[in-house]
């Protein structure tokens, strides 16, 4: 039997190419590595950035209507981004134009946390991974 082994990436759909690469990749710091133009027109089409460890974002282009979160609907909610740092990430974020939502602050998971969010209204949660969280644990154990 084959295993996952990772998320490779996790796509967005933008409204504004422009605002958002500026966004993850000046404020959040990502690397704009390639684009790949639409097969059929040969336009626009899609713009991966680069996170680390083998993971990317992908930017598509088009987002016409938009799709808040909500509580209480269901499917995605928000993407997670481990942080060695997490006062200085959020201070570099807020030094580059981005806003903090929430935080910093620790968990119930006992992990640091923090809330960002990206133009298209996405959240973004950045967490330092504690010595005393569950996640510790089982990454050890993982290892």
């Amino acid at each position: 039997m084959g295993k996952i082994t990772g998320i490779a990436h996790i796509a967005i759909t933008v409204k504004d190419m422009d605002k958002s690469l500026d966004f993850y990749t000046r404020v959040l710091n990502f690397k704009k590595v390639f684009e790949i133009p639409d097969p059929q027109t040969g336009a626009p089409w899609i713009n991966y950035l680069y996170i680390g460890n083998g993971q990317f974002v992908e930017l598509f282009y088009n987002g016409k209507k938009e799709n808040p979160w909500s509580e209480e609907l269901r499917g995605f909610n928000h993407l997670c981004l481990v942080v060695d740092d997490l006062h200085a990430v959020a201070e570099d974020i807020k030094k580059a134009g981005g806003i903090i939502t929430n935080g910093p602050k620790q968990g119930c998971d006992h992990n640091w946390q923090a809330w960002t969010e990206d133009p298209d209204g996405v959240r973004i949660e950045l967490m330092q991974i504690d010595a005393d969280s569950p996640h510790y644990e089982v990454i050890q154990k993982n290892k």
